[in-house]
């Protein structure tokens, strides 16, 4: 029987293919004409993985490793030929566990629980093992199955968090990935094949190991390990904790909230945070000379709120505050540089008047009574109608803004007055231990429930905007982060299950014909692991509260 053709469109080109053609084979006629892998496609805008088969006409569109979703598909597979490639290089018996924790660098810090020594020996074998899988171009294979026998699987492989976490899935079929007789659970697509992945580097760090990767704007370059010590410190602390409360995973979270814990799991996080925020107002206070408190952080860090709380903190410690964000120091709109389509651009330091804002400071330093300037954004000018200030003995002031970090902003204030702080959502939370959870997505999320609650901005409108305000803080914020004294880590293990009732009904707002859908869609796919909890026992000066609603601070 011939077989029936299908019509393709690819850009300006059509071609023919047989029904049952996977995008695979398709790739292999158009990849000539592209500088990066083709990892994924978009049939009639859906996404696909390239062993998904031609069944219509359509139009396709490819993705690359140097696209975000492409990027993503490879990292993720990373992870999944880095686990087969442990257990393959050791004995079955002595690994208890490989957890996937948190970005370090470029690449993803990994531990492995049970066996003896993980040394430069090891490391170097399961780089071999690696690489030999690269040369064969050993398949990443796909099947589904019901979640039961999902459950019951992972519990025979030992991976009980995987186990635990499908307890709580409402869908009833679950994705399962293999590579040879190794089996997984992965969040997100995959690319067909290990000869896909060439581009890596193991470097031993810390009690574990960093799986280094591309960047997205290099994809065939791994770049060289530098490690953020202090962020990184930051990090292992909270998962520490989450560890020691026995909630290291999605799944034991949900279980502490179905057995009705939830309660007892806000009020100690917050505890906590208020113990961090007093531990740091305390060493402020310990340095007279201080009177510049910087906080800098990406977006939808709480910024705003843990200023606030640390000003009360600060007070409780003798000293008075006076909270005051950088942004009141733009530069007329007029003056506002502008970006590369021609839009002003509010994310460069260009965008702030750091000749008054470092004069002012110099003054107050000197004794003189100063006006701080209030931005009004509706007419984009600078207005002098506040009290003025005059510092005192005991008077300190506390700036926030995405700028505080960087050097320039305060270049003619002595070191020995300013105290620098970073502030981020740094997610200590994993869906399993293979499956990180990026702390950019909690960010987003966040973002996205305060854009509707208090600008009336559409999730469409915020998912748009997102890779230009991760652009201006890859250019403006993390590159200064380690020139702080101190880092804060505002993410709350519980907020993912408190945001999602607020986010999905936002999201599922998205129509399909739209390009943030596909972002939309992987959201409400990510949270449907989580078990919703209501918002009540949330304390009013809690930093949820700054993106939910209902503080107790006039933001």
């Amino acid at each position: 029987m011939e077989k029936k053709m299908y019509t393709v469109q690819i850009g300006a080109e059509t071609r023919k293919y047989g029904e049952g053609t996977a995008y695979k084979e398709i790739v292999r006629d158009f990849q000539k004409n592209y500088k990066h892998d083709i990892v994924l496609v978009f049939a009639d805008e859906k996404l696909q993985e390239l062993h998904k088969t031609l069944h219509k006409d359509c139009t396709i569109r490819f993705v690359t490793t140097a696209d975000e979703i492409g990027h993503q598909t490879y990292k993720r597979s990373m992870c999944l030929m880095l686990v087969k490639a442990i257990y393959d290089v050791t004995d079955h018996t002595e690994v208890d566990k490989v957890r996937i924790h948190y970005s370090v660098s470029k690449g993803y810090y990994c531990t492995i629980e049970g066996i003896a020594r993980l040394d430069q020996r090891l490391l170097d074998k399961v780089t071999a093992r690696m690489n030999d899988m690269v040369e064969a171009g050993l398949p990443i294979r796909k099947r589904t199955v019901n979640t039961d026998e999902a459950i019951s699987l992972f519990g025979r492989h030992g991976m009980h968090d995987k186990e635990k976490l499908f307890m709580y899935r409402r869908v009833s079929k679950v994705n399962i990935y293999s590579m040879n007789e190794f089996e997984d659970y992965y969040y997100g697509y995959m690319v067909p094949d290990a000869g896909y992945l060439k581009y890596f580097k193991l470097y031993l760090y810390d009690e574990g190991f960093v799986l280094q990767m591309p960047a997205k704007s290099a994809p065939e370059e791994v770049p060289e390990f530098v490690p953020y010590n202090k962020l990184f410190s930051v990090l292992k602390e909270s998962t520490r904790w989450g560890d020691m409360q026995g909630i290291e995973t999605v799944g034991a979270l949900n279980e502490k909230i179905t057995r009705g814990d939830a309660r007892e799991v806000v009020l100690v996080q917050e505890a906590m945070q208020e113990k961090k925020i007093a531990e740091i107002a305390g060493e402020i206070a310990s340095r007279p000379d201080i009177k510049f408190v910087l906080i800098a952080g990406p977006s939808s860090s709480g910024k705003t709120t843990f200023s606030h709380r640390l000003s009360i903190q600060l007070r409780a410690n003798g000293m008075v505050p006076h909270p005051i964000a950088v942004d009141n120091y733009f530069v007329e709109r007029e003056d506002t540089p502008r970006d590369e389509n021609g839009n002003y651009d509010f994310e460069c330091l260009g965008a702030v008047d750091v000749g008054l804002f470092n004069c002012q400071m110099q003054e107050l330093l000197a004794g003189k009574e100063v006006v701080i300037p209030t931005f009004n954004f509706l007419t984009g000018s600078k207005e002098y109608n506040s009290r003025p200030k005059k510092l005192g003995q005991n008077d300190v002031l506390v700036f926030e803004g995405i700028h505080c970090l960087n050097p320039k902003l305060t270049e003619s204030l002595g070191d020995e007055n300013k105290f620098k702080i970073y502030i981020s959502a740094l997610t200590q939370l994993n869906v399993d231990e293979h499956n990180r959870i990026p702390t950019t997505d909690g960010r987003l999320l966040r973002r996205i429930v305060r854009d509707a609650r208090t600008r009336g901005s559409s999730a469409k409108r915020t998912i748009g905007m997102w890779p230009s305000v991760r652009r201006g803080e890859e250019e403006n914020i993390f590159p200064y982060q380690e020139e702080a004294d101190v880092m804060f880590n505002s993410a709350l293990i519980y907020e993912l299950a408190v945001l999602k009732p607020y986010v999905e009904s936002l999201l599922f707002g998205i129509e399909r014909d739209c390009p943030e859908y596909v972002e939309a869609k992987r959201l409400l796919k990510f949270l449907d692991y989580f078990v919703g909890i209501g918002s009540e026992n949330i304390p009013m000066n809690s930093l949820l509260r700054e993106f939910v609603g209902g503080g107790c601070f006039n933001l």
